[in-house]
């Protein structure tokens, strides 16, 4: 309702001084009203004013000096990618995602699990089935028929086995005394082998949905644990998985959470003119198999307004709590006891200022103990950087230290080798100086007068010979 400082700026300028006698071409009626409401203006919408509005956003690119349609298509998908991140982008613990799909995967066990159950009964039942009255539960049937195996090799000394797995007994007593006296056919080896392979994974898949339903479990105290305290796990997360998501579920009126899983019936009453359901997936919950009956559509629709608090204050709350969900609880369960006995529940106000004080409490410690986590990391970051900046620095001094070990070797070379020739003894008391190696060029120089006297040396040593033999 508030007109935004930008736009009011730019009417400021943008408008002549007569404001009354303008009248602005808007797109929006409640933009219209705004600038109306807090500028005096006259806005006109619809009409020509919204083909004038398409007109302009169509050739916007050619009226906007500097703006190319190609920018303004790489703006468009710009602006939709970042919607799409934000509205996909939530916080990492509080995903509901991953609860729509663990509460699909739990159901799908369950069916498959009975399925492949009754299976290995028939299968097994041909040889022992006495067994199946025994016991009557799935998984510890297969688990029973795994460790029997052949049933005319049970003994005595198998009591302990079937005591563990079935708990009781009474039953290992009873299971016992029935294969001696059952009238199963016998079973070949290979057919043993391969009953005993399919229990085996029949427990491994009734193992694996404990190990699902904790994961579910501790989903929900981490996205909703108002609603997973108010109603259970298993059924706040078939809420949040039919309504496609906890802010999906937190919009919903409480009506429509009541009849949440029962829309066909709903339909078929309206089609009929029948009565309409009182209860959909929140039939599943204790409190509605707890009523009487001529109080269960009451309790129903109490629970629903309930459920719709407790989804809405999980959506919306910074620091999820569980206190609102028990607070709401002990509502149901005080309403429940009015319709039983006749005495009158707290009042929602007083229930709510309490469940208010004790979530501030309980927020403030949970604050206290993140930033208690924060500082910690911090701590070990700053650790881990000081030490690979030191670890950094270690080989930089270990390459001065050895360049200086080198050059300090050298030098001790260089006076062991000048030391022997100082200490050589001295001839007739003269020290003998060291010769400098002449250059090449020197040498050179110092050689070619030496090689022009024995040339002419040789000259007349031939003139002498050749004199001497004249004479002969």
């Amino acid at each position: 309702g508030v007109l935004h400082e930008d736009l009011r700026l730019l009417l400021d300028t943008a408008l002549p001084p007569k404001r009354k006698k303008v009248v602005l071409g808007v797109g929006d009626a409640k933009m219209g009203a705004a600038v109306l409401e807090e500028l005096g203006v006259q806005c006109q919408t619809g009409g020509v004013v919204a083909e004038l509005m398409r007109g302009i956003r169509l050739h916007f690119s050619a009226l906007v000096r500097g703006l190319t349609a190609q920018s303004a298509a790489k703006a468009q998908l710009g602006l939709g990618h970042s919607y799409s991140r934000a509205k996909v982008k939530f916080n990492v613990h509080r995903v509901d995602n991953m609860i729509i799909q663990s509460i699909s995967l739990l159901d799908q066990l369950d069916k498959d699990i009975n399925t492949f159950s009754m299976r290995v009964r028939e299968w097994y039942g041909y040889h022992f089935p006495e067994l199946i009255k025994i016991v009557p539960e799935n998984s510890m049937y297969c688990r029973v028929a795994k460790f029997i195996g052949n049933r005319r090799e049970l003994s005595e000394e198998s009591l302990e086995g079937l005591e563990e797995i079935v708990m009781d007994s009474a039953k290992a007593q009873a299971i016992l005394e029935a294969s001696r006296s059952s009238m199963g056919m016998d079973i070949s080896p290979l057919d043993l082998i391969n009953i005993e392979s399919f229990s085996r994974r029949v427990i491994s898949l009734s193992d694996y949905r404990k190990g699902l339903q904790e994961y579910l479990r501790s989903k929900m105290s981490q996205v909703a644990p108002s609603l997973s305290a108010l109603i259970g796990e298993v059924v706040g997360a078939r809420l949040i998985s039919h309504a496609g998501s906890l802010t999906n579920l937190a919009k919903y009126p409480a009506s429509t959470v009541q009849i949440l899983g029962a829309e066909k019936a709903l339909f078929r009453a309206l089609k009929t003119r029948g009565n309409t359901p009182k209860y959909g997936l929140i039939f599943h919950s204790t409190f509605i198999g707890r009523a009487a009956a001529k109080n269960k559509g009451r309790i129903s629709r109490y629970l629903a307004n309930k459920c719709t608090i407790a989804s809405r204050i999980d959506c919306f709350s910074e620091v999820p709590t569980s206190v609102f969900g028990d607070k709401l609880r002990e509502q149901v369960e005080e309403r429940l006891a009015f319709y039983e006995t006749g005495e009158p529940p707290r009042k929602n106000l007083e229930v709510m200022k309490e469940a208010v004080v004790e979530a501030s409490e309980v927020v403030a410690e949970v604050k206290r103990r993140q930033e208690k986590k924060e500082k910690k990391r911090k701590k070990r970051e700053k650790r881990r950087l000081e030490a690979l900046a030191a670890a950094a620095e270690e080989p930089e001094e270990n390459s001065v230290i050895e360049t200086e070990e080198n050059d300090m070797g050298s030098k001790k070379k260089k006076k062991k080798k000048q030391q022997p020739e100082e200490s050589e003894p001295e001839e007739n008391g003269v020290e003998e100086e060291e010769e400098e190696p002449l250059p090449k060029k020197k040498r050179k120089v110092m050689a070619e007068p030496e090689q022009e006297e024995e040339e002419e040396e040789k000259k007349k040593k031939k003139k002498k010979k050749k004199k001497a033999a004249a004479q002969d």
